[in-house]
């Protein structure tokens, strides 16, 4: 499988958006957690991800199509955040999102510590993290009475 990844502009909004919603809604329909899921963001909020000075918006692309998207950020030197990640559920679970994250770790060398929130409660994304060396960092954060973000990094 060929994955590539494209830095996305205005005019990818909409596909990403889209995108976006269709991969966390079923989180959402979930765990209701409505001020923090990624399903329940506005277009616009998507526009200012792609805008970032200090990082952007990248389109993930196999054999040339639209998988999903990858979000990242640096507000500190060596220190990168992902946020959001997402594949489209017509191409979740063939290992695009773990390629993805090795692929970034190539692309941005100058970076020393990778940083990411889950949910605890879906072992499989806790699973991919742990997998490809990610590890919990303690921080703890409840979003509702049926949802906790946790925190991980992964240092290089």
């Amino acid at each position: 499988m060929h994955i590539t990844l494209h830095k996305a502009t205005v005019a990818d909004a909409e596909l990403i958006h889209e995108c976006q919603v269709a991969a966390f809604q079923p989180l959402l329909d979930k765990y209701q957690d409505m001020g923090s899921n990624p399903a329940n963001e506005p277009l616009s909020r998507t526009i200012a991800r792609i805008n970032r000075t200090d990082g952007g918006f990248y389109k993930i692309k196999t054999e040339g199509e639209f998988a999903g998207a990858i979000c990242l950020f640096s507000k500190e030197p060596g220190t990168y955040w992902i946020s959001p990640i997402f594949i489209h559920p017509s191409h979740q679970g063939k290992g695009i999102a773990q390629y993805v994250l090795k692929l970034i770790e190539t692309m941005f060398s100058d970076a020393r510590i990778w940083c990411l929130a889950t949910l605890r409660e879906e072992r499989g994304n806790c699973y991919l993290y742990e997998k490809i060396g990610y590890q919990l960092t303690g921080r703890v954060q409840p979003l509702n009475e049926r949802a906790t973000l946790i925190y991980y990094e992964k240092r290089i």
